[in-house]
């Protein structure tokens, strides 16, 4: 099994971090667009839809942990012609929220049981684009909340 694990310091706290972690608007804005349906209770069904050029893109899976605002889990199924739908080809997508004096550690863990496809890149976490677009949102709300200057 692969597991990659990104981590980043988002200057926002761990109830914001979590919103935008969790909300589906904004889950929107740093998930490529994709339409995110669940209603976040564990053994639920969660979904992301995403249309490109006309097409339309979903992954699936099941909510396996909500520990507000710490711990997230979710199983993920990311179809592609040569895979079965079947548990031993879902993913494992896992969030930690860690307070950072007044700030928020974040670490995105990916289980992955599937064969590699193509070039396994290796982002740079604070070159990886969605984590970078996940920060800025964060911090853009906490900029932005009630009470502050």
């Amino acid at each position: 099994m692969r597991v990659t694990t990104s981590s980043i310091r988002i200057e926002a706290s761990r109830e914001i971090v979590w919103a935008v972690l969790t909300d589906h608007a904004y889950v929107k804005q740093w998930q490529y667009g994709s339409v995110l349906s669940t209603d976040w209770s564990v053994d639920s069904p969660i979904r992301f839809a995403n249309d490109w050029e006309g097409n339309t893109f979903e992954q699936w899976g099941t909510v396996l942990l909500v520990d507000a605002p710490a711990q997230l889990r979710y199983s993920m199924f990311a179809p592609r012609p040569d895979l079965e739908d079947k548990p031993e080809n879902y993913f494992t997508m896992g969030y930690t929220l860690e307070d950072a004096a007044g700030k928020t550690n974040l670490t995105i863990t990916l289980e992955d049981p599937r064969e590699i496809t193509g070039e396994d890149t290796g982002d740079n976490d604070e070159e990886n684009p969605v984590l970078a677009t996940l920060k800025n949102l964060a911090e853009s709300v906490a900029a932005n909340a009630p009470g502050r200057h």
